[in-house]
Order: C-alpha cells, then structure tokens, then sequence
C-alpha cells in the first residue's frame, strides 16, 4: 500500500508598513498525508509530495504618507536635508506663504475658487529635499538636489471642484 503526500502552502498576510517598506512573517506551511486509494494487483504507487508557497502582500504605511490629508484641507510639507538652509513658499494662486525648518508640513482650508494649490522649496547651496502638496487623497510631489535647485510641486482645479 502506498502513501500519497499533498502539501498546501498557506501565505501569511503583510505586517501593514509595506509600501515605502514591504515586511512579511514567513509563511506557513501545512502538509497533508492521505492513504492512497490502491488495486491490490497493482504495483505499489509513487509518494508525490506538492508544497506551494505564497507571498504576502506589502500593505501601504500610511503614518506619514503624503495621501493622508483631511477632507477640505490642502496639505503641504517639505522634507530631506538643507545644511545651508531652504527658502519655502507655500499657497495657491491668491496666496504666497512662508514655511520655515525642515521637515514643514502646513495645512490650508479648500477655497474652491483656487486655480492651483502649490509649494515650493529652493535649496540654498547644498542638499537633497523632496515636496508635496495634497489635497482629498490627490497628491503631487517633486524633489530637488545640489546647489540652488528648486523643488515644486502643484495641484491644479480641474474646474469641476476637485483638484488633480
């Protein structure tokens, strides 16, 4: 009499800081033994071992994402390293104002009348910043490195009430 082996890989589900990073337990594996079914003029069946293993899938961290911006508010922020400073400028087309120190992130109520909701960052000699400005989970970013170069990043009316 024969033994069948069937092996059946269960995956184990993401830790939830996946995205920027992806973190996973180890997937188990389960194994399943069964009696095979044998004639008995028949010559002994072949022990056929199967094992799949899946992978867990990554969830987005979305503790400090730039996605994450309550409804109705604009979210700018400004993030990296500047040694010899940033000048920042933040707002819509209305509007022209100044953040100030690395990491910034300011907030501004939704004026539905606003052509574009934008932020800048320029460094000043030296770094590497990235930038972002969000509004109901549409989000724009950029990034600048080295000398004077700017980052920018801009969300414009759609003329329907939403940005993009």
């Amino acid at each position: 009499m024969g033994i069948l082996l069937l092996g059946v890989g269960i995956g184990a589900a993401g830790n939830g800081d996946g995205g920027k990073k992806a973190s996973a337990k180890p997937a188990p594996t389960v194994t399943v033994t069964a009696p095979a079914q044998v004639d008995a003029e028949a010559e002994p069946a072949a022990t056929v071992t199967v094992t799949e293993t899946a992978t867990a899938k990554a969830e987005a961290d979305t503790s400090d994402s730039a996605d994450a911006a309550p409804s109705g508010k604009a979210v700018f922020k400004v993030w990296g390293s500047a040694p010899a400073g940033v000048d920042i400028t933040y707002g819509t087309d209305g509007t022209n104002l100044q953040g100030k120190g690395l990491p910034m992130e300011k907030s501004l109520s939704v004026d539905e009348d606003a052509l574009f909701y934008q932020v800048t960052a320029q460094l000043m000699g030296g770094g590497d910043v990235q930038c972002s400005v969000t509004i109901d989970g549409e989000t724009k970013k950029g990034r600048a490195q080295g000398g004077y170069n700017i980052c920018s990043a801009q969300l414009n009316s759609d003329f329907s009430g939403g940005f993009s």
